[in-house]
């Protein structure tokens, strides 16, 4: 079913846009991926340019689904993976930058599913080597990468029919799973609150549940639907942040929140800006409630004009 919703929302887009539908492929991702090495000064510059062909190939060429899609359905997901340090001949340290979005139906505009930065990433590679994923072992490099990979596919998911990802995210916890043993920081319950084991135990978590049922809301309930009545539109958005404040007083400054707020934080602004007054004043407080350290910002959506 989640797959026909898409196909028609494509079919749609692709019409409207005049593309020329091709022929159907196995690839899910339309995945964008740049090494940065700039802050690794005197060192051999062709292994970084090696890893990022090696990943764009990895990303975009392998089946990370059964599902097949079509061109234009595949998911757009930008990674930058910044190399801060070298620490030997082949293991590096640095920081992943994860950004996907998918189409709003009937629209030319395309909505931010995950914004993440992930500050703790740590690996091994060697130029020309190949780069193989297992879901029964683990790898640093291509575990991570593929960790976000069924993330940005979860969340994808999601946003076309409720609790949509949950096998992907299920995967994504096999991942973390595997990483236990692992050197590498960021796979652990013990290292911090906000890292990658965290993550998907939120996804997974049924006290988070309404957190992705928002999702669901937000995108097929409400931004699909923006071309029919923006006005009904945007007051699905605020009764979505309702369920969201009873998730955040039972969880106070859970990790799943920050990642719904740190992809929808402008989009919330300039949708709601258009509310009327009373509507706008009261997804006002619901916002500064649910993610305070920018309860600033929200103050646009009183501060029209």
């Amino acid at each position: 079913m989640l797959r026909k919703i898409k196909a028609i929302l494509f079919l749609t887009l692709t019409i409207s846009f005049g593309f020329v539908a091709p022929e159907s492929i196995a690839q899910e991702l339309n995945a964008r991926i740049q090494v940065n090495s700039s802050q690794i000064q005197g060192t051999n510059k062709t292994v970084y340019e090696e890893l990022q062909k090696g990943l764009f190939e990895f990303l975009n060429n392998r089946n990370w689904t059964n599902h097949t899609y079509s061109v234009e359905e595949r998911i757009e997901v930008n990674f930058m993976l910044n190399i801060t340090k070298q620490l030997s001949v082949d293991e590096f340290e640095g920081t992943l930058q994860v950004n996907s979005s998918r189409p709003v139906y009937n629209s030319g505009y395309s909505t931010p599913l995950l914004v993440f930065l992930d500050k703790n990433i740590k690996f091994r590679y060697a130029e020309g080597q190949a780069l193989e994923f297992s879901e029964t072992s683990h790898n640093e490099l291509t575990s991570l990468f593929a960790y976000y990979v069924y993330l940005v596919i979860g969340f994808d998911y999601d946003s076309f029919s409720p609790s949509g990802g949950t096998e992907y995210f299920r995967i994504a916890e096999k991942i973390v799973s595997n990483a236990q043993s692992s050197t590498s920081t960021g796979w652990k319950q013990y290292e911090n609150r906000k890292n990658r084991y965290w993550l998907v135990e939120n996804l997974l978590n049924q006290v988070y549940s309404p957190v992705r049922d928002f999702y669901y809301t937000y995108h097929r309930q409400a931004l699909d639907l923006m071309h029919k009545s923006p006005a009904d539109s945007r007051t699905k958005i605020v009764e979505g942040l309702v369920e969201l404040q009873k998730v955040h007083r039972a969880k106070p400054s859970s990790f799943i929140m920050q990642i719904v707020f740190d992809a929808k934080r402008d989009e919330l602004i300039n949708l709601l800006s258009e509310s009327p007054t009373a509507e706008a004043t009261r997804a006002l407080n619901y916002l500064k409630e649910l993610d305070p350290a920018n309860a600033n910002r929200y103050q646009k959506i009183v501060n029209k004009g």
